[in-house]
């Protein structure tokens, strides 16, 4: 025989309830963060700059600082819905949580599978098209400007492609053909002694005209690799780490949807006791 449930009984679990509640309010609060922060940069940029070129794309996705706005409001609303479908019990907004969440875990399981099937001639075509808007850009966008150099002075690589510091030929400024002192040079992120011992300022001259020498002479005074090729090799030797830390999120993501889904379960038995 059955042991009779008491009239205080309910098929909800508290524990996954609050689980879902505290790790989704963690982030709702992180997303709220990241609008703050994107805004502010973008409302900054905007006062100092007074143009803002967001006719493509590409535009937006350069924008660094309304990148982080964007995806701060899509983490804002997934994980509000996720605080409040499992505070108030809410089907529709579990049902929206968790399906949001597969359709992130099935777009990063299709980018890694592109990533290993596309050929490598695919990947430099992408790479050429968003390398010479990229470049295009660099001075147009602080922002931009600022990610670019701290990753070229970081990751000790100049330009992006296998082209390395030939790609700054795509600039305006830096092309041979420019008008400007600064032409047939490179930033100088790309420079191997950017800072002068001496003095500890910054040398901007150190990349000029670099564009004019063959790579074994380049490469004593800049970097000549492309950023993506050093990634890419940074990527291949800890191939290891990179899959466990992969592995980790998907297992993650697939707990938390196994939650949700565990969750609106529950509230359907309850839903359907009370109707009986």
């Amino acid at each position: 025989m059955h042991r009779r449930r008491g009239p205080n009984f309910t098929y909800v679990s508290g524990c996954v309830k609050y689980m879902i509640f505290v790790l989704n309010f963690i982030f709702w609060l992180f997303g709220g963060l990241m609008i703050a922060i994107g805004l502010y940069a973008f409302i900054d940029k905007w006062q100092a700059t007074g143009l803002i070129k967001l006719d493509t794309i590409y535009d937006v996705m350069l924008n660094i600082s309304l990148l982080i706005a964007l995806l701060g409001g899509v983490v804002f609303i997934v994980s509000f819905a996720g605080c409040v479908g499992a505070l108030r019990e809410n089907t529709c907004l579990l049902k929206f949580y968790s399906l949001c969440l597969l359709i992130l875990f099935l777009v990063e399981m299709g980018g890694a599978v592109c990533g290993f099937v596309f050929p490598r001639s695919l990947h430099g075509l992408l790479e050429l098209s968003f390398t010479e808007r990229i470049v295009h850009a660099y001075r147009d966008d602080p922002d931009l400007q600022n990610f670019i150099d701290f990753a070229q002075s970081d990751f000790h690589c100049c330009g992006l492609t296998s082209d390395g510091y030939m790609d700054w030929a795509k600039n305006e400024y830096f092309n041979c053909s420019s008008p400007s002192v600064e032409r047939c040079g490179v930033p100088f992120s790309c420079c191997i002694n950017a800072t002068d011992i001496s003095s500890g300022l910054v040398n901007i001259m150190c990349g000029y005209g670099v564009q004019n020498s063959p790579v074994a002479e380049a490469s004593k005074r800049v970097w000549t690799s492309g950023c993506i090729e050093i990634v890419r090799s940074w990527a291949e030797r800890n191939l290891y780490m990179i899959a466990s830390v992969a592995l980790g999120v998907a297992l993650s993501q697939l707990f938390v949807i196994y939650l949700a889904k565990t969750l609106e379960g529950q509230i359907e038995l309850q839903k359907a006791r009370w109707q009986t």
